[in-house]
């Protein structure tokens, strides 16, 4: 698909006097950005036509750098590919500001260490973790033991009359226990930065995905002889469940501790847990001693389904009771659409009543692709003046978004630049709400994204200090930055 613009961009006619002005200012002297091939510079040495010119510089998280440059033809974008050793990337610089880590890949560090570490934490989180470490080995290790000697007391493995047999049988129990262990060493590793973003989403689909691992424990009595690899698959569930879970409640922890009092909270809520457990586990040794039910299989699976869903519902209900007054995504896109349509901010516990706490980000309307590669921001084409239109455009921003004209639906890619803020990531969710509401297709687009950050730059303010008198924390903005791709700006 080829696209080409005109030198001059016209302004609609709807757009008033004092719009107009404003606009301008976004587009720049687009006249000379677009200058025909005949027209020459006063000073002949700021521009060579035998060299290229890059503008953009896209940074991958692997340490890939493509740049996009100008043909000398100044019809066409040129682009060429750069990969760079990990450890001299720029935006991996925070891992070497600690030299007690230097010596670890960045994959390996980004698996066990937080996003922006060591700056993200105190002074004192590596040598807590690396002494903690060994103290979690040695305490396993006496778990497996003791685990041993349990199993042995009840009889597992003493009908052959071998120590050698029974050990065998304790071995594979305890290696059930280690297959879900691996569930959360999985979900700290590689999702241990979703969960400050939206705790309640994280929260219920973790009991999902225990609920889901009770089901292969149910199983184990129809198929006893898979008895191992079953009870692995439910305890591998219930690990990375727990693995969600955990987080996810001390981020709601720490919502509660409003004076500090986190490890009160936590031991108060151990209090409320252990009675519920203490009530619970009295309640199904009832139900298990009732005449029929423990032999009747489908009545005991009946009970226990009935019993689930009326625990998910109950879990839902208490998620959907939390009011928190920082802002996430989804309370985000919320506050944005109420100012947008109508100049004003709901408060905490109107937005947070209106929060769906399952639905995923990618089924929200409208879309927005966070951290899209420009290639694909600029569908496919290799215009020169498109290129140097966009960054016209956006220079004063840190940010790209474009409109996906592909698309039916509305659709916008973003990408963001070196620098960029929480602050950022909600400009650009109120610019995409704006475009989504007065988008005119007939229209020239970059007119359009003109006029849209032009009036964010007319009711952006506005908009912050309606969160602040609603009672929403403008300091703590739960929007991340996309860290796999960065764009660097060179002037053109």
């Amino acid at each position: 698909m080829s696209i080409s613009y005109s030198v001059q961009l016209p302004f609609p006619s709807r757009i008033c006097p004092f719009q107009k002005k404003s606009i301008e200012g976004r587009l720049g002297n687009l006249r000379t950005v677009h200058s025909s091939k005949g027209q020459q510079e006063p000073d002949n040495d700021r521009i060579s036509k035998s060299r290229d010119q890059v503008i953009l510089v896209e940074r991958y998280g692997n340490g890939t750098i493509k740049r996009y440059m100008l043909h000398d033809d100044d019809l066409h974008i040129r682009t060429s590919l750069e990969k760079h050793d990990s450890t001299s990337n720029e935006l991996q610089g925070s891992h070497l500001s600690d030299p007690k880590l230097s010596w670890l890949p960045d994959i390996l560090k980004d698996f066990i260490l937080p996003a922006g570490f060591p700056g993200s934490v105190s002074d004192d989180y590596l040598q807590y973790m690396l002494l903690q470490f060994p103290t979690n080995v040695t305490g396993w290790i006496c778990h497996t033991l003791v685990t041993s000697s349990l199993l042995k007391a009840v009889g597992v493995g003493s009908f052959s009359g071998t120590a050698a047999a029974a050990s065998a049988a304790v071995i594979r129990w305890v290696s059930k226990d280690g297959i879900g262990a691996i569930g959360r060493l999985f979900v700290g590793g590689r999702f241990g930065n979703l969960f400050d973003d939206d705790p309640k989403q994280w929260r219920m689909y973790a009991d999902f995905i225990g609920s889901a691992g009770s089901i292969f424990d149910l199983t184990t009595q129809v198929y006893p002889a898979y008895f191992v690899p079953l009870a692995s698959l439910g305890n591998l569930a219930k690990a990375v469940a727990r693995g969600l879970k955990d987080p996810s409640f001390r981020v709601i922890q720490n919502h509660f501790a409003i004076s500090g009092n986190l490890g009160e909270v936590a031991a108060k809520e151990e209090v409320w847990e252990v009675t519920a457990q203490l009530l619970g586990l009295s309640l199904g040794i009832l139900i298990l001693d009732t005449p029929g039910l423990v032999k009747a299989y489908p009545v005991l699976v009946s009970t226990w389904a009935s019993m689930r869903l009326l625990h998910l519902w109950l879990r839902y209900l208490s998620l959907s009771a939390l009011r928190f007054n920082t802002i996430n995504l989804k309370r985000a896109r919320i506050l944005v659409e109420s100012h947008v349509l109508h100049s004003r901010v709901p408060g905490c516990n109107d937005c947070n009543r209106d929060e769906n706490v399952l639905s995923w980000q990618r089924f929200i309307k409208p879309r927005i692709i966070f951290g899209a590669p420009l290639e694909e921001m600029l569908v496919g084409g290799r215009s020169t003046s498109m290129l140097k239109t966009i960054v016209r455009i956006y220079e004063r921003e840190k940010y790209i978004l474009v409109v996906n004209q592909r698309q039916k639906d509305f659709e916008v890619f973003v990408s963001f630049k070196v620098g960029a803020t929480s602050v950022s990531v909600l400009r650009s969710v109120w610019q995409t709400y704006w475009l989504h509401e007065n988008l005119n297709v007939s229209a020239n687009i970059f007119d359009q994204l003109a006029k849209s950050l032009s009036e964010m730059d007319d009711r952006f303010e506005e908009f912050i200090q309606q969160l602040g008198k609603a009672g929403w924390d403008t300091h703590q903005i739960n929007l991340r930055v996309p860290k796999e791709i960065s764009i660097d700006e060179y002037p053109v």
